[in-house]
């Protein structure tokens, strides 16, 4: 067994929101040169930059892992991570189908752009992509665990789109397999406020929208090598493998 650094919550220029520095290449880089040996790309609603990451990280000798920060109807951010690049075009046409369509005002919201390893153009999102899918947190979650997926609130102590801000408790029917805390959780109070939390797996990420910012927060993994699967394992506690909590 060994210690796996992770940074599980990085955004890319797909994401209106982040900044365009987030490119595939920089990405890459600022993980390396921050020791961490597992990432996700995780855009708002979106998958498509994902596949470029995964290459360019695996011929850097690092794994990124696909996914997506979905925005359910109730408002909440959860994070949806997948093991191929098959699950992830699945996965892609689930938000295409339940993403409400607003036109993407670059001026006010932000470019939406998929680039190459040259940061080159090759595709723009033309539908905002910060508007909310028509599923609820459990029809998310039961469409990402359908196609093997691992499902992960999102920051669920800030004060907006979280699991708490939203609807202000822990579902206990919800099937996620860990939640992602800020770095600014008072645990003593959100373990306090919210007792089933204390037998659930809890990481960090950085949640980066610009380059400086990823690695900043982490979680590391007590795992048998740097796998997927060893990241399931991993965040539900079996067979010797857990997330070490800072």
């Amino acid at each position: 067994m060994k210690k796996v650094k992770a940074d599980l919550h990085i955004h890319t220029v797909l994401s209106p929101c982040a900044d365009l520095g987030m490119s595939p290449g920089r990405i890459v880089q600022e993980a390396r040169s921050k020791g961490l040996e597992m990432i996700a790309v995780t855009d708002h609603n979106a998958t498509r930059q994902a596949p470029e990451i995964i290459r360019m990280a695996h011929e850097a000798g690092l794994l990124a892992i696909g996914g997506a920060e979905v925005t359910t109807k109730e408002e909440v951010h959860c994070l949806a991570l997948f093991e191929n690049v098959e699950m992830l075009g699945v996965f892609q046409d689930y938000l295409d189908r339940h993403r409400s369509f607003i036109p993407n005002d670059p001026k006010r919201f932000g470019y939406q752009i998929v680039v190459n390893e040259l940061e080159e153009i090759i595709y723009e999102e033309p539908g905002l992509l910060h508007a909310a899918l028509d599923q609820s947190i459990n029809q998310v979650a039961l469409a990402v665990h359908g196609l093997g997926g691992l499902f992960i609130p999102a920051h669920i102590d800030r004060p907006r789109f979280s699991l708490i801000s939203q609807l202000g408790f822990i579902p206990p029917s919800l099937a996620a397999d860990a939640f992602e805390i800020t770095a600014r959780t008072n645990m003593a109070g959100l373990l306090a406020q919210h007792g089933s939390l204390r037998s659930a797996t809890l990481i960090r990420n950085s949640d980066a929208h610009y380059p400086e910012q990823i690695g900043t927060q982490y979680s590391e993994l007590w795992v048998a090598e740097i796998s997927f699967t060893e990241l399931r394992l991993a965040l539900h506690q079996k067979e010797g493998r857990r997330v070490l909590t800072q």
